[in-house]
């Protein structure tokens, strides 16, 4: 397996843990969610990153009416994650030094999980492939 698709996993199962982490132990420990929501904003950040190449070409296909249908919905859906990603992160930060905003940061952190679920499932064909592709090799010992 190339490094760069090591690299992809490896940040996308740590941004599941910490968002897990996040969603497990909010409410009794402010600071723990507080440090942990930070890693799972830093994890997004850095596959947004990884991904940017992608999302550029994407988007100008979706501007000038190239995009194809099958790819449409996944659009949408990262679009939306990022915008509601975008404002739980703001919230969440913001909420150390304002009160009232924890409802929207809770919110927005549900409707996010929901989202990635959507993202998930979107992309269990890929997920797949790589499982068997990965189970193969464990098999071979070429791993």
């Amino acid at each position: 397996m190339k490094a760069g698709k090591r690299t992809k996993i490896f940040v996308d199962i740590c941004m599941m843990v910490f968002m897990v982490l996040s969603f497990v132990r909010w409410e009794g420990d402010p600071t723990f969610h507080l440090i942990v929501g930070a890693g799972c904003a830093l994890f997004f950040g850095v596959h947004m990153f990884i991904h940017r190449k992608w999302m550029w070409s994407v988007t100008k296909s979706c501007v000038t009416g190239k995009m194809k249908p099958a790819l449409r919905g996944k659009y949408i859906v990262d679009m939306l994650l990022l915008a509601v990603w975008g404002v739980s992160i703001v919230t969440g930060v913001l909420a150390i030094w304002m009160d009232g905003l924890g409802g929207v940061h809770g919110w927005t952190a549900r409707i996010g999980l929901a989202l990635v679920v959507v993202h998930i499932v979107q992309h269990r064909g890929q997920i797949r492939g790589y499982c068997r592709r990965r189970r193969k090799a464990v098999a071979a010992g070429d791993a």
